[in-house]
């Protein structure tokens, strides 16, 4: 099982390309279900989700090529994938794939929309909290769906197709919303989703949905409607930057001090993250190619923030930002409002020596003086990345345990850091 190595206290200084993102990537990948003719994403990262949910589609009977990164200027840019789902041979996702990546329930919406029957099990539990699936489901029977629970199965019919209707959600969900948003591009007559979640993410889906022919109004806002269309046809797609890699470079930049350019970054996706890192001491600016992010001369300043949905502070960022706190010069407040149970990275950040008190869904950090080097295990994926920010500033030599959890959704990251001046090595175990 694979280590990384890190020795801290380097200034990180130079260019970071960011990849594309993730969370777009994914629901992205299902809507080639939709339609039977090609669909081609450029800009997708190259990460352990990517290459199991390709793994998940397959299993529908859907092809796919890639294409590779190409040299020159814009070889930071990730690969292209051609998706064919011509035809789908099996309406099933079996337990041993979706228990392995949440975001692979998301061909339910899909699968009801396209082919009128869809069996996918229930992903069980997760590390970060229970995230039930009782909206993807409310709004699909909202669509006309019959749905029972058979075995710790979703077995889904629409005998007739599906039927536009007005869903709306009592909590904002993204999961939610991209799954009845992709089924209800295929629903006879109008659907308007009202709550729905406002990510980025959801926008880049929808733009490359209407390319495909869909009829979506309200892109960026808490209320999509969604007319009906008989067939989506292929489309050629780039998959935005990914702002929680963004950030998360952002704040290691902070953390350490240096001076890098985020090629290839957005602003826009992340406002409330850059307005936070700034609080913290670090100045932010545009460039011609992204955004440049250097800490000034002074210490980091503590803050308080709670997680929202977007356009608030993700909590994809907050255990990043723990990492950052935790040699501020005072006493930080980090509120998580979205997921129960995202605070296990705690305690491995106290192997560091940092300070901080939980009650309930309340974090306090008090900044010390110094971090020191240690062995931890990464427990998450966002929280194995705040290790990873703690042991660029300890001092002395940190080895990180687990890092199958950064393989998911951060692209080497390892080079990435190196390039700018981090001590920073992958360590197989033969």
């Amino acid at each position: 099982m694979d280590r990384i190595r890190i020795v801290g206290g380097n200034k990180l200084n130079g260019q970071i390309p960011i990849s594309g993102a993730k969370n777009a990537a994914l629901p992205l990948m299902i809507a080639s279900l939709l339609t039977p003719d090609r669909l081609t994403l450029k800009n997708v990262p190259n990460l352990a989700d990517v290459n199991l949910l390709a793994r998940i589609l397959r299993n529908h009977g859907l092809d796919h090529q890639v294409d590779g990164k190409r040299p020159g200027p814009a070889a930071h840019i990730g690969e292209t994938y051609h998706f064919d789902a011509r035809d789908i041979v099996d309406t099933t996702a079996p337990y041993e794939l979706v228990s392995r990546m949440r975001a692979s329930f998301w061909v339910l919406g899909p699968l009801l929309a396209r082919m009128h029957q869809a069996r996918v099990s229930l992903p069980g539990g997760c590390a970060i909290g229970t995230r039930p699936v009782d909206l993807h489901l409310m709004g699909l029977k909202r669509l006309g769906a019959e749905i029972d629970i058979d075995a710790g199965y979703v077995v889904a019919k629409a005998p007739g197709g599906l039927i536009g209707n007005r869903i709306t959600f009592p909590k904002v969900s993204v999961g939610a919303t991209h799954n009845v948003l992709m089924a209800a591009t295929l629903a006879k007559g109008e659907t308007v989703i009202e709550n729905a979640a406002r990510e980025p993410e959801i926008g880049d889906v929808a733009d490359c949905l209407n390319k495909m022919g869909a009829r979506i109004e309200g892109i960026g806002s808490s209320t999509l409607h969604v007319q009906g269309v008989d067939r989506l046809e292929g489309a050629v797609h780039s998959v935005l930057p990914d702002r929680i890699e963004t950030g998360t470079f952002a704040m290691a930049v902070a953390a350490t001090g240096g001076d890098v350019e985020l090629v290839g970054a957005r602003r826009d996706l992340l406002a409330a993250a850059f307005d936070v890192i700034e609080q913290a001491g670090a100045e932010v600016s545009n460039t011609a190619t992204g955004i440049r992010v250097r800490r000034n001369g002074g210490g980091i300043q503590p803050v308080s923030v709670e997680t929202q949905p977007f356009p608030g502070f993700p909590t994809d960022l907050q255990a990043q930002l723990m990492g950052l706190m935790a040699t501020a010069d005072g006493t930080s407040v980090i509120r998580e409002t979205i997921f129960e149970n995202r605070f296990m990275h705690v305690q491995e950040l106290a192997r560091f020596g940092a300070d901080i008190q939980l009650n309930g869904d309340t974090a306090t950090v008090r900044g010390v003086k110094e971090l020191r080097g240690a062995p931890v295990m990464a427990t998450d994926l966002r929280a194995s990345v705040s290790l990873a920010i703690g042991a660029l500033v300890a001092d002395g030599e940190t080895m990180i345990n687990r890092v199958y959890h950064l393989d998911r959704g951060f692209e080497k990251l390892e080079e990435k850091l190196s390039n700018c001046g981090a001590e920073i090595e992958r360590v197989s175990d033969e």
